[in-house]
């Protein structure tokens, strides 16, 4: 009877004798073939990506890209929200824009539980050679609930610029 590493090392090797090794050793080489593709799935999976959504780490230099963004869709109404709650909406936006599919929400909550907002962008298209989406910001300070409206094009640097 063969171990289950000669007809692996027969099929390496280019003796291919899979038809006389019997069920069992078929089995069990599918089996290990499996294992094999589910781990190689495994190894590829990136630390920043869960259940198929990314989920970005706001490094100094993305700090640097959300900034760009100035106040945002948020507009003047920026200046009513403390500094932190502010990069949380402005991390929102960039979020949403850079790697949101489609009308997928990206939802940020400040310090506070009467400030909070949504931001939805739609499908990327073309301008000449830049990426654009439009946008919806909906959020709400201090109780107020408001909703805006805009559209960004990706810039060369991977920073966002909205469109007037």
């Amino acid at each position: 009877m063969l171990s289950y590493a000669e007809p692996l090392a027969g099929l390496v090797m280019g003796r291919c004798h899979m038809l006389s090794i019997g069920t069992k050793t078929v089995f069990s080489l599918a089996m290990l073939g499996a294992s094999l593709l589910i781990l190689s799935a495994c190894a590829n999976t990136s630390a920043g990506k869960v259940a198929g959504s990314y989920i970005p780490n706001f490094s100094t230099s993305t700090n640097t890209l959300v900034s760009e963004l100035g106040n945002g869709l948020l507009g003047n109404n920026s200046a009513q929200l403390p500094v932190n709650d502010r990069q949380k909406a402005l991390e929102a936006e960039y979020q949403a824009l850079e790697y949101s599919h489609n009308r997928k929400p990206v939802a940020w909550k400040g310090a506070s539980d009467l400030t909070t907002g949504e931001v939805v962008a739609a499908t990327p298209y073309q301008v000449g050679s830049q990426n654009c989406r439009q946008y919806t910001h909906s959020y709400t300070i201090n109780g107020v609930p408001q909703t805006v409206k805009g559209t960004a094009c990706r810039n060369p640097n991977g920073s966002w610029s909205l469109l007037n």
